[in-house]
């Protein structure tokens, strides 16, 4: 994995000063080569200093930082007839006998509109930007499982895979790239365009036989489709149903599973962890941190989410933590359950959405989270597993099954305004391939809760004397304090 960057000059002036910045922005230890291209020059080295001196003069200029996943990945940006590319993520395809990057050539040498195909017609978690005279084209996958961001001044307009890359070189206003959109850049800004998006559509009558038979068949195939290839593969595992479905069905298409586990020491969940990675009869990998290791990463978690959101930092230090560990131990890719809960209601405000305003609300509000999912978790984890050179995939995250979960009645999701289990379709599915009665009917606990990492964020910031937002914003301040003020 790497991250990529992409600049346009309003004023029609040399931009090779910013895009070099924004890859030193985004540099990291574990990058093996450096890559800028205009749309009719590719220049590609081993350092950034190398790549400075050797950078192409361009009013557009993409960039790209390499480092190696699998054995197919090389370095970028690539040349095709009509311009350059960058590309970073994975399109899943069982028939594929080549790589990502080289099925995006074959594409792009056919046509450039078939950079717009790549979201309407492929499955997968990807980003790509495409340099040609005068102007940038780039696209996201339906769901946003990739980050790209964008943001113009009144000199540039720029992406990139990270907001700081942004705000180095002037652009303080940054938003996340729209999910299923192809965008044209040149000097006169940002033109969306939607190509695959997901739609509120009015739910379907079916029965729970129905519902959890489509359901189980397009979890299956996602699965095998991000296993695919691998010898072996890790799993961010905390006993629950989401990531205990994902191991077993991992397990049961071939691939060596390992089981990884953190929180903070003296945790009751821990017990329950053990249990269920014994029923599953999968390697189980525990690793327990001091509540002076959250004081430590919390700023290192904060640089690399580019954020204050408490949830989310609270939910990024077991993140970090856990892909800290399988990049230690040499795994290259990683599967979790991020989705489930908004796919199938697996949140409790859900259930006071219900009480409150009734079913019809419920349903749009779960859609919302759904459509919002790349911003509310996709990018934070994204971003903290490309950090460690870890490939995140997620299962549960396609377009078929968001679209399958959007048309389900809300009673396959949650019985009832009083059900506290919820994700009774997905229960219904764990059952079915075996799961124990202790994993398909555990409650669910939020990972900041379970591993106790918000409540020592609450601590920390009580000792210092401030809220909990107000600590994470004075510790992002200073973060942050050469690129934000």
């Amino acid at each position: 994995m790497g991250a990529i960057t992409a600049v346009v000059s309003k004023k029609n002036e040399n931009v090779a000063k910013k895009a070099v910045t924004m890859l030193k922005t985004l540099k990291h230890k574990r990058a093996e080569t450096f890559g800028l291209a205009s749309p009719t020059t590719v220049t590609i080295r081993k350092s950034i200093g190398d790549l400075q001196d050797k950078a192409p003069s361009s009013s557009v200029l993409i960039g790209h930082i390499f480092s190696k996943i699998l054995m197919s990945d090389i370095p970028q940006p690539i040349k095709f007839h009509e311009g350059t590319f960058v590309f970073e993520g994975r399109i899943y395809s069982l028939n594929m006998e080549f790589s990502s990057v080289e099925f995006v050539t074959e594409k792009l040498n056919q046509n450039l509109e078939n950079a717009e195909a790549l979201i309407k017609d492929f499955e997968g978690e990807f980003v790509f930007v495409v340099a040609e005279s005068g102007r940038l084209v780039a696209g996201r996958d339906s769901l946003g499982l990739y980050p790209l961001y964008y943001g113009e001044n009144t000199d540039l307009s720029a992406l990139a895979s990270e907001r700081k890359a942004l705000w180095k070189i002037g652009i303080k206003q940054v938003y996340s790239f729209p999910p299923g959109h192809i965008a044209n850049v040149d000097k006169h800004g940002f033109k969306f365009k939607p190509a695959k998006t997901l739609v509120h559509a009015k739910t379907k009558q079916t029965t729970m036989q129905a519902a959890t038979k489509k359901l189980s068949s397009l979890l299956q195939k996602s699965v095998k489709h991000r296993v695919l290839g691998l010898k072996e593969v890790a799993v961010a595992f905390s006993g629950g149903l989401d990531s205990s479905i994902i191991a077993s069905l991992a397990k049961k298409f071939g691939v060596e599973v390992h089981l990884i586990s953190v929180s903070l020491k003296n945790q009751p969940e821990i017990e329950h962890v053990k249990k269920a990675a014994e029923v599953l009869n999968l390697p189980l990998h525990i690793h327990l941190y001091s509540e002076k290791a959250v004081e430590e990463v919390l700023p290192q978690v904060l640089w690399l989410i580019e954020e204050t959101n408490p949830v989310k930092t609270s939910i990024g230090i077991p993140v970090f933590w856990t892909v800290k560990e399988a990049s230690r131990m040499g795994f290259r890719v990683m599967l979790a359950g991020q989705g489930a809960d908004e796919l199938f209601g697996g949140y409790k405000r859900y259930l006071n959405d219900y009480l409150r305003y009734g079913e019809e609300i419920v349903q749009k509000t779960i859609f919302n989270d759904i459509a919002g999912m790349y911003e509310n978790n996709f990018e934070r984890d994204s971003k903290i597993c490309n950090f460690h050179n870890v490939e995140l995939r997620l299962p549960f995250a396609t377009y078929q099954l968001a679209k399958l979960a959007a048309s389900l009645p809300l009673q396959l999701k949650i019985e009832s305004p009083n059900d506290m289990l919820r994700k009774t379709v997905l229960r219904k599915v764990a059952e079915d391939i075996g799961l124990p009665r202790f994993i398909v009917k555990k409650p669910k606990r939020a990972i900041q809760y379970a591993t106790g990492v918000n409540r020592v964020i609450k601590k920390l910031a009580k000792k210092e004397g401030y809220s909990t937002r107000e600590y994470l914003q004075k510790t992002f301040q200073t973060v942050f304090k050469d690129m934000i003020t």
